[in-house]
């Protein structure tokens, strides 16, 4: 997808947070995403990665700072339009399926909107072919291979037409053939990705630009290759790279 004009598909501001235990997990977040990127938040187990994305679609609420998906405040009167803006797309899919058939559970979150008829079969249609698996609508989601699973986790969030998919941790437990097709499928979307993963390999393939969030800030921002290439900023950030794989910084 072409990154294209208007207002970004997310942008944080100064966003902080602390849990009820006085735990801050946020220092103060500042973040655009523009309209067509696909971006890596990568960073350390206990970075706040997790928190980050809550903030995203209103489960949590900044105890200072704000949040904008498409240029609408996240905020008690707008979670119901946020909540379908924001695709969330689990890092387990069976937390994600949990009804009778796959086409019912692409169906659900449509349905819940008010889609009926027609226009729900097409969503139904149009998220499952976008994932490639048309053909298992009708099927029990269990009966699936893990891979599939995951593909139509992802199309239950595409069924909500939303403005930017959260992944998290997308290429985990899968074989390498279900990797590379769900990469396929990723690069091939018409939409903003924010894809929450330690596996910087497939940062390095799916995403141009990468965030290191750490210590609950942004600590880099930058092209994926060039921050891959920072051995000394990955280790600061407990960030490493698997046995034998080396990204070559640019020249000049």
């Amino acid at each position: 997808m072409t990154v294209t004009a208007g207002p970004p598909s997310l942008r944080v501001r100064e966003l902080a947070y602390a849990y009820p235990d006085g735990t801050q997990a946020l220092f103060g977040v500042d973040l655009a995403i523009g309209r067509g990127e696909r971006v890596a938040l990568l960073g350390p187990n206990g970075a706040g990665k997790t928190t980050l994305v809550m903030h995203l679609n209103g489960i949590l609420t900044p105890g200072h700072g704000s949040v904008e998906v498409a240029g609408l405040p996240v905020g008690p009167d707008t979670l119901r339009e946020i909540r379908r803006r924001v695709g969330l797309v689990f890092q387990d899919p069976d937390d994600q399926l949990f009804m009778p058939t796959v086409r019912q559970d692409v169906a659900f979150g449509p349905a819940n909107l008010g889609v009926r008829g027609a226009e729900l079969d097409a969503r139904v249609r149009e998220a499952l072919e976008l994932v490639g698996l048309p053909e298992v609508a009708d099927r029990p989601p269990h009966h699936l291979s893990f891979g599939q699973r995951r593909r139509v986790a992802v199309a239950t969030v595409l069924a909500m037409r939303p403005e930017i998919l959260v992944l998290d941790e997308p290429s985990s437990n899968l074989d390498p053939a279900a990797r590379r097709e769900l990469a396929e499928i990723l690069r091939s979307l018409d939409v903003t990705v924010l894809m929450v993963t330690h596996d910087l390999p497939y940062a390095l393939e799916l995403c141009e630009r990468s965030l290191i969030l750490s210590g609950g800030v942004i600590a880099a921002d930058g092209p994926t290759g060039e921050v891959l290439a920072d051995a000394e900023l990955l280790a600061a950030h407990r960030l490493e790279l698997p046995y034998g794989f080396a990204v070559a910084p640019r020249p000049g």
